[in-house]
């Protein structure tokens, strides 16, 4: 499979804006060329160590987004000017966060203590606590983070092909449904496209996990199902589920990249440790829409219940309308699925009828059609 054409990727754009600071070595470089930090965002980065240059520096106009920095040097910078943002203690994420989260980070203490000491669960924890509080510093923090996520996010898919795999998270580990939806993982990726899913369990993880061991042999691919299919679901344990991932990931180390856009809305569904890249958000209307859109070179739509019917036609609008440009492709996996069970097939193709989406949908039997159909529509 070739990738796709120049017509479905995103435009070039200048990563980061050219104005934002992420790390200690980029603060460093900018006051190195200039002493200055004017009209600069320095983003989550931890300044404590950098008072004698911020004391030295100019500052006016520059935002600092959740730095830890000495009170001297935080007088000073907005003495000059410049906007503080200062980090809020005792909260179990960052929402200045300057980068993606990735496995280890929100699994971290899974093979010590269980799922319930991660900092993936009690970010779940916080949520479930101030959702519904009232409180506008708890629904302004969520904000700030989310939109830091979709800036990360933006960052990181600037010039790539971007296919969406859209699924149910029922699908369980040692099926061949889960075999096929990591196998589609596997070829698009082995095509250069990076592969984008709701970041959750079952045929999410799948198509992550296919992307991950893209490097990897067929008896790799073999045995690594083989080993996941020893925990078939993230119920009743969710600790036991992320420690086989973790096995996997362990073995074969290096796998893949692709990206996992999962949302703590849904709680009880924990994020797949087989993404590189973890997009997590608390607004789930926020995240749907963000993954749709970023997937640029189609999305492949397997049998799934009421979240992916929502993604099917959610995709489907702004093709209709041509409101993000020409149409992407939309491939669903599975006749009888679509056609009987929930019959999102004949209302897609009725609203295709005498438009330009007509050329980009397609609806195929098996996963293993799915590649072809997905070239062939982006042409």
């Amino acid at each position: 499979m070739a990738t796709l054409p120049p017509a479905h990727r995103p435009p070039p754009g200048p990563r980061g804006h050219g104005r934002e600071i992420h790390t200690l070595a980029e603060f460093d470089a900018a006051l190195a060329r200039s002493g200055s930090l004017a009209g600069l965002r320095i983003q989550s980065v931890d300044l404590t160590d950098r008072t004698f240059a911020l004391l030295a520096a100019v500052t006016a106009d520059a935002v600092f987004l959740g730095c830890p920095m000495e009170p001297e040097a935080a007088a000073k910078v907005r003495a000059d000017g410049a906007l503080v943002f200062p980090p809020v203690p005792e909260l179990p994420f960052d929402p200045y966060r300057a980068r993606l989260y990735t496995p280890e980070e929100l699994f971290e203490g899974i093979a010590e203590t269980g799922y319930e000491a991660t900092p993936d669960f009690l970010a779940y924890a916080w949520f479930g606590r101030t959702r519904a509080d009232g409180d506008i510093l708890s629904s302004m923090l969520r904000s700030l983070h989310d939109d830091a996520v979709s800036d990360a996010l933006d960052e990181l898919l600037d010039g790539a092909g971007v296919v969406g795999v859209m699924g149910g998270h029922a699908m369980g580990r040692g099926t061949e449904a889960y075999a096929g939806a990591a196998r589609l993982g596997r070829t698009l990726a082995r095509a250069g496209l990076t592969v984008a899913t709701g970041g959750g369990p079952g045929a999410m993880e799948a198509a992550n996990l296919g992307a991950y061991l893209a490097p990897f042999d067929d008896a790799a691919f073999a045995s690594a199902l083989d080993l996941l299919a020893r925990a078939p679901s993230f119920t009743p344990s969710v600790t036991d589920w992320a420690r086989a991932a973790f096995a996997v990931r362990a073995r074969w180390p290096g796998g893949g990249d692709s990206v996992g856009i999962p949302t703590w809305f849904y709680g009880h569904e924990p994020p797949n440790p087989f993404a590189g890249h973890i997009a997590k958000y608390f607004a789930n209307a926020t995240r749907e829409d963000g993954l749709l859109a970023r997937s640029t070179a189609g999305i492949v739509f397997l049998p799934g219940s009421a979240g992916t019917v929502q993604e099917i036609f959610d995709n489907a609008t702004p093709n209709y309308y041509g409101s993000r440009g020409a149409p992407t492709p939309m491939v669903l996996v599975n006749r009888a699925h679509w056609t009987t069970r929930l019959p999102a097939w004949p209302l897609l193709e009725a609203l295709a009828a005498d438009r330009p989406m007509a050329a980009r949908i397609a609806l195929v039997d098996s996963i293993d059609e799915a590649p072809e159909a997905l070239e062939r529509l982006g042409k």
